[in-house]
């Protein structure tokens, strides 16, 4: 499947000698031990101090440096977030970095898949992204690994000391269905297809797979108790392409349609004290110049999974 993503790689320099000398001779034995381990340090620290630069000139050139909602104002530890009103919580959803069965159009669900390399680079350019914004006051994340290690990735960038897992942040059960490529499914479970492709959200799916009205309840419930506990401040979580179109429901009940979720997009939405959802900015991949993203956006579209 065609990705759009540059190829990201470290360059090494290599010097010729313009004249050859005669090797210096070796050290007396006494310092040879001692001559090697002040070697072996010295390399360390220079590649040390090599893949930092590297990652900086990476960093540097990873999409877009400006604000989600443009604002630079400079935040104090522990106070409330400069440009966020204290009636309501500012929540950064983001889904997760991609990973080899997204690349590969196989439905994942509930079952655990890491991030791929793509992912990983995904993850990190999101995370220097959000670290040059205002203050992130805390990290949630669905407990499934590829959302867990993406949020972990992005508290450590922005001084989050520990990502908060909520089960009821995970991707849509799909029952029979998970672990199928989704070009088979039809074939291999026609029951569970026919109720995954319905346009009905009260039917559950076959082999212990959830509603969509009810994955619509617990996610948007889970959200609406962060949303409570962070009134004045700006908070990131990390989920799902089905859970995030459940939530974009919920904000926008009557808008059109959400189309893809890409990995790692930024969705911002504002939620009160009084349970009032709007959405403030949605489908931001403009840090992926550089890292690119899977064009088909599986697993984000609407056969989320």
């Amino acid at each position: 499947m065609p990705r759009s993503r540059s190829m990201i790689g470290l360059s090494s320099n290599r010097i010729s000698p313009r004249h050859t000398s005669p090797s210096p001779p070796p050290p007396p034995p006494i310092f040879a031990n001692q001559l090697n381990r002040i070697v072996f340090q010295l390399r360390k620290n220079f590649s040390a101090a090599r893949s930092k630069l590297d990652l900086c000139n990476f960093m540097a050139d990873s999409g877009s440096r400006d604000s989600v909602l443009s604002r630079t104002e400079s935040v104090e530890n522990g106070g409330p977030v400069a440009g966020v009103g204290a009636n309501y919580a500012e929540i950064i959803v983001i889904r997760h970095g991609e990973t080899e069965w997204n690349a590969d159009g196989r439905i994942q669900g509930h079952l655990d898949v890491d991030l791929n390399h793509a992912g990983r680079q995904q993850a990190i350019v999101v995370a220097e992204r959000l670290s040059r914004e205002p203050k992130i006051s805390a990290v949630y994340s669905s407990d499934l690994k590829r959302a867990f290690d993406t949020a972990e990735i992005i508290a450590q960038r922005c001084g989050v000391l520990e990502v908060t897992k909520d089960p009821n942040l995970r991707e849509r059960h799909l029952g029979d269905l998970q672990g199928v490529i989704y070009s088979e499914i039809a074939k291999a479970h026609p029951e569970a297809h026919k109720v995954f492709v319905s346009n009905r959200k009260d039917q559950e799916i076959p082999g212990g797979g959830e509603s969509l009205n009810q994955l619509y309840a617990r996610c948007t419930s889970a959200l609406q108790k962060i949303a409570q506990k962070h009134q004045g401040e700006r908070v990131v979580v990390v989920s799902h392409g089905g859970t995030i179109r459940a939530l974009y429901r919920r904000a926008s009940p009557h808008g059109r349609s959400v189309g893809r979720v890409m990995n790692t997009s930024l969705n911002v939405f504002h939620i009160s004290a009084e349970d009032e959802w709007s959405i403030k900015s949605w489908g931001d991949v403009s840090h992926l110049n550089q890292t690119g993203f899977l064009k088909s956006g599986f697993g984000g579209d609407r056969h989320s999974g």
